[in-house]
C-alpha cells in the first residue's frame, strides 16, 4: 500500500496547475522567472521581442539584472505578468 500523495497549495495570483494552456505575451510585458524558495524572485525582464504573430514562446527578453537581451524559451518555473490599464498587471503562465 502506497501513501496518497501530497496535496498541491496554489496561490491564484503567482501559480497555476496545468491545464494545457500556453504562455503568451506581448512587447511590453514582463517575464518572471520564480526562484527555488517561494516568494523569492530570481529573475524578472521585459518583453522586447516576440516571434510569433500569436505571442507564443520564444521572446526576446531585456532582463532588469544587468540590462542584457537574450531569446527566453520559458520553462514551468516562469510567468508572464501582462501590463493593462490603470498599472495592473494580470498574470499569465
Amino acid at each position: 500500500m502506497t501513501a496518497p500523495a501530497p496535496s498541491r497549495k496554489t496561490d491564484p495570483e503567482t501559480r497555476q496547475e496545468a491545464t494545457g494552456g500556453s504562455m503568451h505575451a506581448r512587447v511590453g510585458d514582463e517575464i518572471v522567472v520564480r526562484g527555488t524558495t517561494d516568494g523569492v524572485v530570481a529573475r524578472d525582464g521585459e518583453v522586447v521581442g516576440v516571434h510569433h504573430p500569436d505571442g507564443s514562446p520564444p521572446y526576446d527578453v531585456r532582463w532588469a539584472d544587468d540590462g542584457r537581451v537574450t531569446l527566453y524559451f520559458p520553462g514551468s518555473d516562469a510567468f508572464v505578468r501582462h501590463l493593462t490599464d490603470g498599472g495592473r498587471h494580470d498574470r499569465d503562465r
